[in-house]
Parts: structure tokens; C-alpha cells; sequence
């Protein structure tokens, strides 16, 4: 079961979390994602939840229908994702945190060698 954040639609949380997933490779592009009801019982959400989320990312072309055979994750899907999170991340995280930084005075050097630690950290 997924713990879900109160500050967030629950429907947007799983969308997150299939987008991780095709990601991550857990379900390939192309390939066949489970169905609402399996999807449901899985994370023991209602149906419905499950619906509204694949339903947003169907509008988003992450994944698309084939009539009578299932959802399947789109071709392009993890460029697409990557696309949509780069955006929503510049317009929604890096204002407030841009905003802290200066009001704190880290320099644009101190945020240069954190990111470098960061990211060295996270390719190991």
C-alpha cells in the first residue's frame, strides 16, 4: 500500500508513482501496464482513484488505449515524463528554493558544490 501526502491529490500521487515506474523500466515503453481493477487491488485504492490517474496520463500521451486489449505505456513515455517533471519543477520547486537560498545567502558557488556532491552521490 502506498502512503499517500494529504497535500496532494491521491489520484496525482499514483500517476507519480506509474511515471516512476516506467522510469525506473518497472513497466517498459510500449508495453502493458496492469488494469484499473488489478492496479487497484495492488495499491488497494478504489477503482475510481486508479481510473482518474490513468485517465490523466493518457491526456498527458504517457499512455495510451488499445480497445479491447488494455493501456499500454507510450513510445515516447520517459522523455515525455522527464518533460512534464523538468516543468512542473521549474515553475513550482526552484522559485520558492531560489528564493530561500538568497534569502540565506548561499552563494551561487555553495549551490554549485552541493549540487556536485549531490550528484556524484547519486551515480554511485
Amino acid at each position: 500500500m502506498i502512503q499517500f501526502n494529504e497535500n496532494k491529490a491521491i489520484y496525482l500521487q499514483i500517476a507519480d508513482r506509474i511515471c516512476e515506474d516506467i522510469i525506473l523500466g518497472t513497466y517498459a515503453e510500449a508495453g502493458r501496464i496492469p488494469s484499473v481493477r488489478e492496479y487497484a487491488a495492488m495499491i488497494e485504492v478504489s477503482a475510481n482513484t486508479v481510473a482518474r490517474s490513468f485517465d490523466y496520463l493518457q491526456s498527458r500521451g504517457i499512455l495510451f488505449n488499445r480497445r479491447g486489449v488494455g493501456l499500454f505505456v507510450a513510445d515516447n513515455a520517459v522523455e515525455a515524463i522527464k518533460r512534464m517533471r523538468r516543468e512542473e519543477f521549474l515553475a513550482e520547486e526552484l522559485d520558492p528554493f531560489m528564493r530561500q537560498a538568497v534569502l540565506l545567502d548561499i552563494t551561487e558557488q555553495d549551490l554549485l558544490a552541493a549540487y556536485r556532491r549531490h550528484f556524484t552521490a547519486m551515480k554511485s
